[in-house]
């Protein structure tokens, strides 16, 4: 069941699977991704496995409305974007997190986060090193500037304005089928069906517009400074996709090579995306991480 709370300037939305006496891991979601990509089956894992899980929308994403006075309006054209448009960055997107554990009166919990998730499950363990008992990082980066890029064809077709689902559901449906078939990995094919349902279930949930480019502005001012890994002391483990055509698996290596003592699991077949296939595995991972 979706329940509510209302940060400084957030209506924050989240969903909590198991038992109160059982310890927390926070599940962050990635660039314009909704909770609900932590699906029910992946958070049960967690649960059965003695924890309980906490899912949540990150602010602009799904259900969670992030509030300002000023009005943001987006041409598609990134290279017009002054400094003044950058709403909020990931240290407030952080924050957030602290805030749920606050109003849940969790002390400590363990983290783990996907793509821009994990950025943010970084700046939790180096900023807030008191409320936070281990971290998962999975396909993510820690933006070293020196790091590979992105595949310049998937990078094209993150940035291009997309179609809008008000005027043509079914070709917003099919450009983010593509997209997602594009970035999955070889041995690792989508289910179309689950898929396009799930597609379906995050329009009917998305309650802001223009929500991912100003998640985008705040990756894009972030300053990358090598000091926020070697802080992190919490047990750690890195997951990563050879075959990620958005971070490079140099960049999973190179947040182990730069948080002290931590653990990498590189996946041959997969890319930017959880497969349903790897969820018993990758659950197991997250929780001898925590053991």
């Amino acid at each position: 069941m979706n329940s509510f709370v209302k940060l400084k300037d957030v209506d924050l939305c989240y969903e909590i699977f198991g038992m109160e006496n059982q310890q927390a891991i926070v599940l962050i979601s990635g660039l314009g991704s909704q909770m609900i990509r932590w699906d029910d089956t992946f958070c049960q894992l967690l649960v059965d496995q003695g924890f309980r899980a906490i899912r949540f929308d990150n602010r602009d994403s799904g259900m969670s409305v992030f509030r300002s006075e000023k009005e943001f309006c987006f041409n598609g054209d990134f290279t017009s974007i002054k400094k003044d448009d950058v709403s909020y960055s990931l240290i407030d997107m952080t924050k957030d997190i602290i805030g749920l554990l606050d109003h849940l009166h969790i002390e400590k919990a363990h983290f783990v986060g996907r793509s821009m998730g994990g950025i943010i499950a970084q700046l939790l363990g180096s900023y807030f090193p008191e409320r936070v008992l281990s971290l998962t990082i999975i396909m993510s980066t820690s933006l070293n500037p020196d790091l590979p890029p992105s595949d310049p064809e998937v990078m094209a077709m993150m940035m291009k304005t997309p179609v809008d689902p008000a005027i043509d559901k079914e070709g917003y449906i099919n450009e983010k089928l593509f997209f997602a078939e594009k970035i999955s990995g070889s041995q690792y094919p989508i289910d179309n069906v689950s898929e396009i349902q799930m597609i379906q279930e995050e329009l009917s949930r998305s309650k802001t517009k223009n929500g991912i480019i100003r998640q985008l502005l705040a990756m894009g001012s972030f300053q990358y400074n090598p000091e926020i890994l070697k802080k992190i002391k919490v047990p750690t483990l890195v997951i990563h996709g050879i075959e990620d055509l958005i971070f490079h698996s140099d960049c999973g290596r190179d947040i182990a090579d730069s948080i002290p003592n931590s653990e990498i699991m590189l996946i041959e077949g997969m890319g930017h995306a959880i497969p349903v296939e790897l969820y018993d595995l990758i659950t197991k991972n997250i929780v001898g991480i925590i053991q």
